[in-house]
């Protein structure tokens, strides 16, 4: 529990001082409203699911580059 808490820490540390990691943070949430809009269609259709795997990939993406940033954060401050 007290890791998660200093990645939460770390997570708003680097939203307040690192604008690549904010702008990174800010297309991932845009990335999950799209996919919620796709999901909460009452119909959703083949193009629909193909931009949703399109859109989670993009998304992934994304949180794996700001996983990265955030352990390199943690080894510089480690180190």
């Amino acid at each position: 529990m007290e890791n998660h808490t200093q990645d939460a820490e770390l997570k708003a540390h680097l939203l307040a001082t690192d604008g690549h990691f904010r702008t990174l943070a800010e297309q991932h949430a845009q990335l999950k409203r799209q996919i919620e809009e796709i999901e909460a269609k009452p119909h959703v259709t083949e193009a629909d699911e193909l931009e949703e795997q399109r859109i989670k990939k993009l998304k992934l993406r994304l949180k794996d580059q700001m996983n990265e940033i955030m352990a390199q954060s943690k080894h510089a401050s480690v180190g």
